[in-house]
């Protein structure tokens, strides 16, 4: 049985329902983040590497 996903937009995305929209769900030790207008893309990272990546990317 498929797991289903609770998707949740991020705060960052602002209260538009645009298409230009960062969206996060958990499963299990794993954070899966997607692009609104891109849903079938998923992207999957353990906290620490998310958190090392946010690290990276802040100026």
């Amino acid at each position: 049985m498929a797991q289903v996903l609770a998707w949740q937009k991020s705060s960052f995305s602002g209260d538009q329902e645009g298409p230009n929209c960062l969206e996060l769900a958990g499963s299990q030790d794993t954070l899966l983040l997607r692009e609104s207008d891109e849903p079938d893309t998923v992207i999957a990272a353990t906290g620490a590497g998310l958190a090392a990546l946010i690290r990276h990317l802040r100026p």
